[in-house]
This record gives C-alpha cells, structure tokens and sequence, in this order.
C-alpha cells in the first residue's frame, strides 16, 4: 500500500533513507533492494527537537544532518514519514478518473468528498482494490457503486511540504517521499506478514509518542483507522508525577520494573485499551468478522506490561511484531546485537521506506 506525497524521480531507487520524525525520537533506517527483496544497512534513534513550538526549516535541516550523519550513508535520497497532526488520512469513494486528476478534484472541493473543506492542502490517494469480484447475480446491484473506486486519501497543508522540502534541500539531501506516518505499519505488515495482511482479520496498534494509531485490516484492505490521544508520553508523564521522580527515571520503571508500579501504570493505560476494545466492537458490528489477533509496535511496545494490559482490557491475544523479520539483515555487529529491542520503533520507517521502492 504506497502513499506518498510526492516522488522526485520516475525512476524508482534502489536504496533510501527513510526518517520518521516522531514525536520524542527520531528514528531512521537505510534500506537497499537486493534482488526480489530488502536490505537493512543501518538505523538510528536521535532526540527529537521537541520542545519547538514553532516549525523552523533551519532547525529540521540540522536535525536531518545530524541523522544521516548518524547512519553514516552515501545515499542521499530521503522519505519523511510525518506524524498523525500533520497529515490527515481518510477513506472516500471518487469517480473512476486517474490518480491525477483525483487530486485535483480534492482540492477544489474536499469538503464533498472528505466532509471537511481542507483549503491549502495538496493530496495523494490510493486506490484500494476490491477484496473479492462480484457475484454474476450481484451485478445488477452493484452496477450504481462499481462507477467510484473506494480511495485512501491523505492530505497534507502545503505550506508543511514546502518547508519540508526547503529543510531537505539545506540539509543536502533529496526528497523522494513525503509518507503520513499512519501508512507505514500497513505498508511494513504487508511485507512482513503477507499471508496475514492478504486473508487475515487483525488489528495493528503503534503506540507513538503523543497518539496511537488503531488501523483495522480484512483480506488487505484498511477497513478501520483511528488516532487516539495517549502514547507512550503519557504513560511515562503519569508514573513521574505519581511516584514523584523525574522522567527518565519514569521511563526506566516503564520499561525495566513495570511491576513495581503495577496499579498505577494499569490506571494509565487502561484509557488506550477501552478505546482499542471500541474500536474492535464497532468493525466486528459492522463487518461480521472477528478479530482474533492484535499486532502491537511503537516504543511502548517494548514494555511486557503495557502490552499485558492491553491484552487484558480487550480480551483478544496481543502480540508484539517485527518490521524487519522479512528484511535481509547487513546490520554492525552492535546494532544487530540490539536489534531485537529496537525493532519495533523502527516500524514507520520501515513501511515508509518501501513506499519509495
């Protein structure tokens, strides 16, 4: 499932630099085609520069730098994931036109078909192919819905890409993608997960930073998304104020000694599991379809606890995964020793990596 915002070149790379610009810490892979698959050369995790209440394109380019410098790479062709405040991401039904044009009319009238007028914004859509061909006696009936494609649309303020791609450029770098940060968990399961992703039913959850994203999958197709307001900030805020400790301790017992704050990280994140246990009701309502597994990623995931709370709130099996288990590994020795623990933070790059392949 490919989404970017835009792509430089016709031509499609052979290597990339993927940058998810989270909301605490930044995470960027270097990823190569090998044949009929990926390579993983490198990541990094930088600090993010959070506390900027303003956009600056001086400040991002050094950021850039920095990472890239960080990954130590020749490349210098970049995708930038971007996060859940910055783009919008919804379904719609559009005529039967090209992608091109699909653009155009969204941006002359998005309220018709996004319900909500988007004045400027630039967008990209995907078409999502139909899960199944029509019966011969359902033809007549659905003679009305086969003139509209159902369409995944992201949009984006056009003044945020325009200071994105200045950033790129003073940082000395390439754009070739701009990738809301919702479509990279689809796009890293689909690979990691085919058979899952084609026939399956599941749920996939990255806890961020700041939000988590909730998206619903039947027979590869994103039937449900959400954006819920609590990550892993919150979590970690909560158990510092209660037990009267700095942040980075808070982090540590969130991630290390869970268990020694048991009431307390439970109450904290209980919220997340009602409105994941919500969302699992209203697609199983709607698509008379059960959903028996549910894919945790994002840095919270780390923590055996958060994810038992989880499981226990909803009632169905959590199961932390991979991004890169369907990748060819030419990692540093260090890095391959820590790849087990990182991975999972690594999952939005990932899947926004692959858009640009």
């Amino acid at each position: 499932m490919e989404l970017p915002f835009l792509n430089s070149s016709a031509r499609k790379r052979d290597q990339v630099i993927a940058i998810d610009l989270g909301g605490r810490t930044t995470k960027a892979i270097h990823l190569q085609r090998k044949g009929d698959g990926y390579a993983l050369l490198r990541y990094a995790q930088m600090d993010a520069p959070v506390q900027q209440k303003a956009f600056s394109a001086d400040l991002l380019a050094e950021h850039l730098k920095s990472i890239v410098g960080t990954l130590d790479v020749k490349t210098r062709f970049v995708t930038l994931s971007i996060g859940v405040n910055d783009a919008i991401v919804r379904q719609a039904e559009m005529p039967q036109i090209p992608l091109q044009d699909m653009r155009l009319i969204l941006k002359a009238n998005s309220k018709a078909y996004l319900q909500q007028d988007l004045p400027n914004h630039i967008f990209d859509c995907h078409i999502m192919p139909l899960r199944q061909s029509p019966k011969s006696d359902d033809k007549a009936r659905l003679g009305a819905v086969s003139q509209k494609f159902k369409v995944l649309v992201a949009g984006v303020k056009k003044q945020f890409v325009d200071d994105l791609l200045a950033a790129v450029s003073k940082a000395g770098l390439v754009a070739e993608g701009i990738v809301p940060g919702l479509i990279g968990p689809l796009n890293a399961f689909e690979l990691a997960m085919p058979v899952l992703f084609n026939k399956g039913v599941v749920a996939l959850v990255d806890v961020g930073f700041k939000n988590t994203t909730i998206c619903l999958l039947q027979d590869g197709e994103l039937i449900l998304s959400r954006v819920v307001a609590v990550g892993g900030d919150r979590f970690t805020s909560g158990l510092a104020e209660s037990m009267g400790i700095s942040y980075a301790e808070a982090e540590g017992i969130k991630m290390g000694m869970a268990g020694e704050v048991q009431a307390t990280l439970e109450a904290l994140v209980t919220p997340l599991g009602r409105e994941l246990r919500a969302s699992i009701d209203f697609f199983e309502h709607q698509q008379d379809k059960h959903i028996g597994q549910v894919f945790i990623s994002g840095g919270s995931a780390r923590s055996e606890f958060i994810v038992k709370i989880l499981e226990s709130e909803i009632a169905t099996a959590c199961k932390v995964w991979s991004p890169v288990t369907a990748l060819q590994l030419a990692l540093p020795s260090q890095q391959m020793a820590e790849l087990e623990l990182v991975a999972p933070q690594l999952t939005v790059a990932v899947g926004s990596a692959l858009a640009s392949f």
